[in-house]
């Protein structure tokens, strides 16, 4: 895949929609639909042609890129986004080191993908297997990420089983941004570019 500012900024935005999501079903128990979609699509799309063949169209990451733009700032909604996002790195930088998870991983995800062809991806079933794939290979890495939201909301079990599934798919897009040469040093010197990028992306959709 290519290594260029467009492409770690599709895979940012990839990230910060699926964080995006997790604060909206954290907090109002429900999120943008064709947004959710594409983020958990992203996650069993492990053999893309391109980095925006992960999520489709650019159009389809609309969230993400307005995310990258205005979201990650000093406000409590910004902060909480990028304590998310810095969370969510920390989680697949441990993932990479470890061989036996991302194997386990990637049998999971072959699972999934058989599944998905039974049911429906948005299928509350379907979201509860990829909320245990996270549960069950990603959590036990470590440090537990801290969902804060609506205590009503997050004691739901439907409304757990959705963030866990879009902290899957957080994963996957940093996966992605690392495999397009995204790195630390692009988040603190070269975010003012991403965004640039971004806000190109959101004019054209």
């Amino acid at each position: 895949m290519a290594n260029t500012l467009y492409d770690r900024t599709i895979a940012f935005a990839g990230i910060c929609q699926a964080v995006a999501l997790v604060q909206q079903v954290a907090k109002n128990g429900h999120c943008d639909s064709d947004a959710f979609e594409t983020s958990l699509k992203a996650v069993l799309n492990t053999n893309p042609s391109s980095t925006l063949d992960v999520y489709g169209r650019e159009s389809s990451l609309k969230l993400g890129l307005e995310c990258l733009v205005k979201g990650i700032d000093s406000t409590p909604t910004g902060s909480e986004i990028t304590r998310y996002i810095i969370s969510l790195m920390a989680l697949e930088r441990k993932l990479a080191g470890r061989r036996d998870a991302m194997s386990q991983l990637g049998d999971r995800l072959q699972t999934l993908e058989r599944q998905v062809e039974h049911f429906d991806l948005l299928d509350e079933q379907m979201i509860s297997n990829l909320a245990s794939v996270y549960l069950d290979v990603i959590s036990p890495i470590g440090p537990r990420i801290q969902v804060t939201g609506t205590p009503s909301v997050l004691q739901q079990t439907s409304h757990q089983h959705k963030v866990r599934a879009l902290l899957l798919s957080g994963i996957r897009s940093a996966v992605l941004w690392r495999q397009v040469g995204g790195r630390r040093r692009h988040l603190i010197f070269g975010r003012k570019k991403m965004i640039e990028q971004a806000q190109i992306l959101l004019a054209r959709i």
